[in-house]
């Protein structure tokens, strides 16, 4: 009987192919938006996750997301060091600064200065030079997808485009020299981040009477990080977060404020709507359509019990194929999109929620 369903299902091939179009249409909708949504939260923490040498933030407890500097009394990084169970601390110097190219271009960077003595804090990965030649006179590293597009020169006597190490640039009125690239993941944030040293990002900002803006603090072999968050906490009134906490909150905040999450929630609820709305009409109208030969094979002595499994077997064999197609396409349309540099992640919570909304949308 389930051959005959199958020959029902296919016999109309015009339906089927219709139905098979509409299902992988929504899957691949409903993917495609969820995969966008989660890889734009994830690179909302694309800077935490590369100064990831650290176990905890230590930052003022209104700070929303990674760049949002509330800056901190310089005592401060003595008192953590000072906590139990500390292995190091070092400070952090971010802010969003004016810089003006060699060619009169001016822009908006973001200027993060590390720790003069063990430049923690650092990206993981360089691309040309090396991070100790941070330490020369005037010294910063430029992202290095930045220093060839958001950094590129425009005007110039030499007929180039791009900047190269050894070009130099003013921050704030104060001329750096570019030293080296670093290899960097995909921000949400556009603005270009230049590293330097701490005590030379601090010369370079405006005078302020509060300038540390983070304590990156590492953990002592052993010792049990929310432990530690909680004694940091007692003793400073900040707030300790790690990592992932730190990656959190400026993804919730992020995604909630400039209404990302419901622009693509509305999306994929469409996606889940035209499914419904479409897919569902159209497995309702050939089962209706195919009430004739269920009622023949019912009084060939079918039972009613065997035309349920023979609906669910349709139902079942085309909301598979449509899925495995919309997913699959999906796929391919996020590994094109996120080539060309927009964000796209495809974790495997997506497929799942996807392939349970295909399947309510067949049972309904």
């Amino acid at each position: 009987m389930n051959f005959v369903a199958l020959s029902m299902l296919m016999g109309d091939r015009l339906k089927y192919f219709g139905l098979l179009v509409g299902i992988a249409f929504s899957a691949m909708l409903i993917t495609q938006q969820a995969g966008i949504l989660v890889g734009l939260a994830s690179q909302t923490g694309s800077f935490i996750r590369d100064t990831s040498q650290g176990d905890l933030w230590i930052m003022d407890d209104q700070v929303r997301f990674s760049q949002d500097t509330l800056p901190l009394q310089d005592t401060i990084l003595t008192r953590v060091r000072g906590v139990d169970g500390v292995r190091w601390a070092v400070p952090m110097y971010q802010e969003f600064l004016r810089a003006r190219l060699s060619d009169g271009t001016r822009m908006t960077c973001i200027l993060v200065g590390l720790d003069d003595a063990t430049l923690m804090g650092a990206p993981p990965e360089m691309g040309q030079g090396v991070l100790a030649d941070l330490r020369r006179d005037r010294a910063v590293i430029v992202d290095e997808e930045a220093l060839a597009t958001k950094m590129a020169l425009k005007r110039t006597t030499e007929g180039r485009t791009e900047m190269r190490l050894g070009d130099r640039l003013d921050i704030n009125d104060h001329e750096v020299e570019v030293v080296g690239t670093y290899k960097s993941s995909k921000s949400f944030f556009w603005e270009p981040v230049i590293y330097t040293t701490y005590s030379r990002a601090v010369a370079m900002a405006p005078q302020e009477r509060r300038v540390l803006t983070y304590v990156i603090v590492k953990a002592a072999p052993g010792v049990d990080l929310a432990d530690l968050a909680a004694r940091i906490e007692r003793t400073t009134g900040l707030a300790a977060r790690t990592n992932d906490d730190f990656m959190q909150l400026t993804a919730d905040y992020i995604l909630k404020e400039t209404g990302i999450l419901v622009n693509f929630g509305l999306a994929v609820g469409l996606g889940f709507l035209i499914g419904v709305v479409l897919c569902g009409q159209m497995l309702y109208n050939f089962t209706i359509d195919s009430l004739r030969y269920y009622g023949s094979l019912k009084a060939m002595g079918a039972t009613n019990l065997t035309l349920v499994r023979m609906v669910l077997v349709q139902v079942l064999i085309v909301g598979l194929l449509g899925y495995g197609i919309g997913v699959g396409m999906a796929s391919v349309l996020g590994g094109i999109v996120a080539d060309g540099g927009l964000a796209f992640r495809l974790v495997w919570q997506i497929p799942v929620l996807s392939g349970l909304a295909i399947l309510s949308i067949c049972a309904l």
